[in-house]
């Protein structure tokens, strides 16, 4: 088993949603086999905290996972843990979940790719 750093994207959403659009960028510590279960694992951990619950003012606010941006191979450390966590205001929404999408999936072709040369 190796230990990747993977970073994990969430979208914040409060009440109707007509404000900037906020994204939470977490770093988390993931035990895998390699990098492509490395990158399935950080998925299902992020649909998974997924979250809805009423702020302070009674407004319901909305953790929406994006995907997994980023996944990196590093030593011993705590399976699932949270590092980093970055939260983020974006005028374009659309693109920045794209982005995201976008580069979850060069992780999940090159982490395929390794694994079937690897076979």
């Amino acid at each position: 088993m190796n230990w990747y750093l993977a970073k994990m994207v969430y979208r914040i959403i409060c009440g109707d949603g007509e404000h900037i659009a906020q994204f939470d960028e977490q770093l988390r510590l993931i035990n895998a086999q390699d990098e492509l279960h490395a990158f399935q694992k950080a998925q299902l951990l992020g649909e998974r905290e997924q979250d809805n619950f009423l702020n302070a003012a009674q407004k319901p606010v909305h953790w929406k996972f994006i995907d997994v941006s980023e996944v990196n191979k590093l030593d011993n450390f705590l399976d699932g843990a949270e590092l980093h966590s970055k939260i983020c205001e974006e005028e374009d929404a659309e693109n920045y979940i794209r982005v995201t999408h976008l580069r979850a999936a060069r992780i999940l072709e090159n982490s395929l790719q390794k694994t079937i040369s690897l076979n």
